[in-house]
């Protein structure tokens, strides 16, 4: 069978702690729009991780990235009952099985000091593009998630300083967020106008925004916004969460644009053929050439995975052949000389053994919910 060889893939928008979501119990109600969806379903799983449910849940979603010849994370994560040591934890997971990581926490201000989330009221809020407890100050969530951020930073850790919002963030949040990565030479990666629910994010975050920014989704941002930073495009999730098209091409040249997931795995090559169809869904003169280039532009956020060889059951690697071939795996990795997968299997870490463990720990976290 021919093969082919290349760099690794990023995938530059990703949720690992949903790694455990598949199976989880139904939400209490049907969700009927993004942000209901977020609060009976993600928001609700998040509050109920622990530093082992968000190690196995990272060990996991690490592994089939791997096994997807993913061999970088750009992850946004958020555990607002175990803050303290979460990226040290996801990072130390990812690097048991080989997988480089960029990280953060995303602060929020949708918990008020008492740890509870009032949806109800956060809704209220939204036509003034506010949030649940005004733009007066910060919660003690948000001050410890940005000490989170802080903390692991400084110490080395690689990664950006994350927002969950800018409805459920206070002005006060935002600008300290900002701050910071600026102070740390790095940029804030935040969700950005991925519903209805943001509207007037933009206005909030351009002052605050730098190139080195990277904004998840971008789904209702204006075309003439100008919002600095790169933008990361996830069109499964988009899909799924009825949200809309981003119609992405439209920021371009001005703005780069990457490729995620948002959570829904890290197989970059099927997440390159939605992009393609959704594009040219919207526009049928299209070829897959500008998802093409929105996939291999994650290189530019990690460059590391330009040494990173990937060899694949199928040739030729080329947009044209890959945007009609699912099914195409990596059989080999190798990074820095080492190799982490061969014949399809992890050379690092016991894949069973992280898939069993990854079980028991969705079950504990299914009993939470």
């Amino acid at each position: 069978m021919p093969e082919a060889v290349t760099p690794g893939l990023v995938c530059a928008h990703h949720h690992l702690y949903s790694a455990l979501a598949r199976g989880m119990p139904a939400p209490p109600a049907t969700p009927t729009d993004l942000l209901s969806i977020l609060g009976q379903i993600w928001w609700r799983l998040d509050a109920a991780l622990d530093l082992d449910i968000i190690e196995w849940s990272a060990k996991l979603g690490a592994l089939e990235a791997l096994e997807c010849g993913t061999t970088a994370i750009i992850d946004h994560h958020e555990s607002p009952n175990a803050i303290e040591g979460s990226l040290d934890v996801i990072a130390a997971a990812c690097a048991e099985v080989g997988v480089r990581t960029s990280l953060c926490y995303g602060v929020t201000d949708r918990w008020n000091d008492h740890g509870t989330l009032d949806l109800d009221g956060l809704r209220r809020s939204m036509p003034r593009s506010t949030v649940l407890v005004g733009t007066a100050g910060m919660t003690d969530g948000a001050r410890r998630g940005l000490a989170e951020n802080e903390r692991f930073l400084r110490a080395g850790g690689r990664g950006y300083v994350g927002v969950h919002a800018a409805f459920t963030c206070t002005d006060a949040t935002l600008e300290a967020a900002a701050g910071l990565a600026a102070e740390l030479g790095t940029g804030v990666h935040v969700h950005l106008h991925e519903g209805p629910d943001d509207a007037g994010a933009a206005d909030r975050l351009t002052p605050l925004s730098t190139d080195r920014w990277l904004l998840a989704h971008c789904v209702h941002l204006p075309d003439d916004h100008p919002i600095r930073g790169t933008i990361s495009h996830q069109p499964r999730s988009n899909l799924n969460n009825a949200v809309g098209y981003a119609r992405p091409a439209r920021f371009e040249p001005s703005h780069r644009v990457v490729l995620g997931t948002d959570g829904i795995g890290a197989d970059m090559l099927e997440e390159f053929r939605i992009a393609y169809v959704a594009q040219r869904n919207d526009d049928v003169t299209t070829g897959p050439e500008p998802a093409w280039r929105w996939l291999t532009d994650g290189a530019r956020l990690i460059p590391e995975v330009a040494n990173d060889r990937v060899t694949w059951n199928y040739a030729p690697m080329e947009p044209w052949h890959l945007a009609f071939t699912p099914g195409v795996r990596a059989r080999r990795v190798e990074r820095d000389g080492q190799v982490l997968l061969e014949d399809g299997r992890p050379a690092l870490v016991d894949a069973e053994e992280i898939r069993a463990r990854a079980v028991e720990a969705a079950g504990r976290l299914f009993a939470r919910l």
